[in-house]
């Protein structure tokens, strides 16, 4: 028996005020649009919790690397397009996108949605997520060769899981079950940036988010950091290397389900911008 059901809506957390990291990743000062490309190599760690309300304390926290056999290590595509609207204000827009996919002997039994995988049942897993970033800064302090400002923003990832395996509900014969959760979790952040253009033709520049939030059914919290170094070796053209992590978490208590989705990743990216 395969059930789906759609979490989180997009409408269940709010899109509330909260100042955000820097909308711009790793542009030029001087630049009005950019557009970056990137190759994010992170270490991954995924844990997810769920249980249905008529069994709210019967949900085994999975370590999907550990317990199903995803692999910790991937690289992920990412995209960013910017602007700048005016001498201080900046707005940006970012993608990037993680599917996984394993099949594992598990070594313990695992409940997930009501389903009992026993001990020694062979289960098959997927774990895909998008991730949207919307940002709309403001720089307090800019100068020809610096900038520092914080900025409102929107980070809303879209969260698929899946089990399939020999299984049991409430005690019944074994016998193939799948479950499937979808979760779209929008969360407003906080936070600050800057970038100083230490060099000709050579910007650092960093950024840092935190919001934690409890609205409704929903608690949420996202830890958002990143640091960067680019250099423009033509006039619109530039290449760098950042370092990124993130800890995001969403618990979610609603009528037909209970769990939580506990997603942190870090690591290197090396990405290549145009900018004017």
């Amino acid at each position: 028996m395969t059930r789906m059901i759609h979490g989180v809506s997009g409408a269940a957390l709010i899109l509330c005020a909260g100042l955000a990291a820097t909308p711009a990743q790793a542009q030029a000062l001087q630049d009005r649009f950019w557009l970056e490309a990137s190759a994010y190599w992170p270490n991954v760690d995924t844990k997810i919790e769920v249980s249905s309300v008529q069994r709210p304390d019967v949900g085994t926290e999975i370590d999907f690397e550990q317990d199903l056999d995803l692999t910790d290590r991937k690289t992920l595509p990412a995209f960013f397009a910017g602007a700048r609207l005016g001498s201080n204000f900046s707005v940006g827009l970012e993608y990037y996108s993680l599917s996984r996919k394993g099949e594992q002997v598990i070594d313990r039994d695992i409940t997930f949605d009501d389903v009992t995988y026993p001990v020694n049942a062979n289960v098959s897993s997927k774990f895909t997520t998008d991730v949207y970033r919307l940002t709309v800064g403001y720089a307090f302090l800019r100068k020809e060769n610096y900038e520092f400002g914080a900025a409102l923003g929107l980070h809303a990832t879209d969260f698929e899981v899946k089990l399939e395996g020999q299984g049991s509900v409430g005690g019944a014969a074994s016998s193939v079950q799948a479950r499937k959760r979808d979760v779209l979790a929008p969360l407003p952040t906080i936070g600050l940036f800057g970038a100083w253009e230490i060099a000709p033709k050579l910007t650092i520049n960093g950024r840092v988010d935190y919001l934690s939030l409890k609205i409704d059914d929903y608690d949420g919290r996202l830890i958002n950091a990143q640091a960067a170094i680019s250099y423009r070796f033509h006039k619109n053209i530039g290449a760098g290397v950042m370092y990124r992590y993130v800890d995001y978490r969403v618990d979610v208590d609603k009528e037909n389900w209970q769990g939580r989705v506990s997603y942190e990743f870090s690591g290197p990216s090396i990405f290549l911008q145009v900018g004017f």
